[in-house]
């Protein structure tokens, strides 16, 4: 005998997927048996929808529902300042901090060729765009403490110094603890790095 009935088993499998432990899993799709069909049928289709109406900023690659998205047609920011990011919600935690008023890159991970992230997986093409078109003056890397976040910087570096020699390449200030993901990190600490960013 089955203790889970197949429809519930189905939605417990689906938000383990999420990263979800079993119980928690369990007590999730436990709780959206209690909700009205109208609130589980609204949930059906915005996740539906999250693919649809969705798609990354053809000028930051940041997740928008408006291209390009609202951070880059601020005509208030700073131009001259571009801040590379690994992905998508470290760029949500900067800006919550509300400190950095520059524009952003999303880069879309970084170097780890384990996990088959190459240069060529990268936006770093786009990158060179957005320095080719010459209003940044400082490229700040804000891709964390990891081994992978250094050895992307070091490339990026190495990449890009030569072609540009005017622009600017720093870091976030080493606040950051040792291994740490620019994605967890509190913002007064974010900010602190940022204001003391450091060549590199």
């Amino acid at each position: 005998m089955r203790p889970i009935p197949d429809p519930l088993q189905a939605v417990i499998e689906q938000l383990a997927r999420l990263g979800l432990g079993p119980k928690a899993a369990l007590r999730a799709g436990m709780a959206l048996l209690k909700w009205p069909e109208g609130e589980t049928r609204r949930l059906g289709e915005s996740i539906f929808n999250l693919h649809s109406r969705l798609a990354p900023c053809s000028r930051c690659g940041a997740l928008t529902d408006q291209d390009p998205c609202p951070i880059c047609r601020d005509a208030g920011r700073d131009g001259a300042l571009l801040c590379v990011v690994a992905e998508w919600d470290s760029l949500l935690t900067l800006e919550q901090g509300a400190f950095y008023r520059g524009y952003y890159l999303v880069l879309g991970g970084v170097l780890a060729p384990l996990d088959n992230l190459r240069p060529e997986n990268l936006a770093l093409k786009e990158l060179e765009q957005r320095l080719a078109e010459g209003e940044v003056s400082e490229l700040i890397l804000a891709l964390g403490a990891t081994l992978e976040a250094e050895n992307t910087a070091s490339y990026i570096r190495e990449r890009l110094g030569a072609k540009f020699p005017k622009v600017r390449i720093t870091r976030l200030a080493q606040g950051i603890p040792l291994g740490a993901e620019v994605k967890f990190m509190d913002s007064e600490t974010l900010r602190q790095s940022m204001k003391y960013r450091q060549d590199i």
